[in-house]
């Protein structure tokens, strides 16, 4: 088992920074439900205080972390280094959906640069931060972020994301009504 701390400390803030992608966890709480973990790219992951982090979630193929959180509020950050000296980082907090619009988004949004295809904030209150080894991680040369979904986001276009948040959005894999959803269908 790694250390345990209550909060980030200036290192852990400054090994954060250094990383060029991070994964997020999140699972329902129905015991057949699906167990959700995604890859982020991009500089999307904002530092807000020592026990509170955020990141500008961009459109995808699926939505299960939003609903998850809306049902229950965990949710887990994963850092790795590919690079420089091993460690793994675990961030375990309580997180919210923060959709375009809403009083928090206009506060929150001036932390990140507005990438196309943007959905929604997560912001999550961290109660544990957990380092471990990280001996196992391979080393892995970063060589840029892939550009193709912003491209897309671009392609598609304000009208075109809203459908495909439509069709591919509103519900997970389990049946479950995503925030951006509900927001869709009462907008209907």
């Amino acid at each position: 088992m790694g250390k345990k701390f209550p909060a980030l400390l200036p290192e852990h803030e400054a090994f954060i920074k250094k990383q060029h992608m991070f994964f997020v966890g999140s699972a329902p709480l129905k015991a057949d439900g699906h167990v959700n973990l995604s890859p982020k790219g991009h500089d999307v992951f904002r530092i807000l205080s020592p026990t509170e982090v955020a990141y500008l979630d961009l459109t995808g193929s699926g939505n299960e972390t939003s609903a998850h959180v809306e049902e229950n509020g965990r949710i887990t950050f994963m850092f790795c280094a590919f690079e420089g000296p091993p460690m793994i980082m675990r961030l375990y907090g309580t997180g919210r959906v923060v959709l375009p619009g809403t009083p928090e988004w206009e506060e929150r949004i001036p932390h990140f640069e507005l990438l196309p295809g943007a959905r929604q904030l997560f912001v999550a209150d961290i109660h544990t931060v957990q380092t471990s080894c990280g001996f196992a991680v391979p080393f892995l040369s970063y060589t840029g972020e892939r550009e193709t979904l912003k491209r897309w986001a671009v392609q598609k276009g304000e009208d075109g994301i809203r459908d495909y948040h439509r069709e591919r959005n509103t519900l997970t894999l389990d049946g479950d009504m995503t925030p951006l959803g509900r927001r869709l269908s009462e907008a209907d």
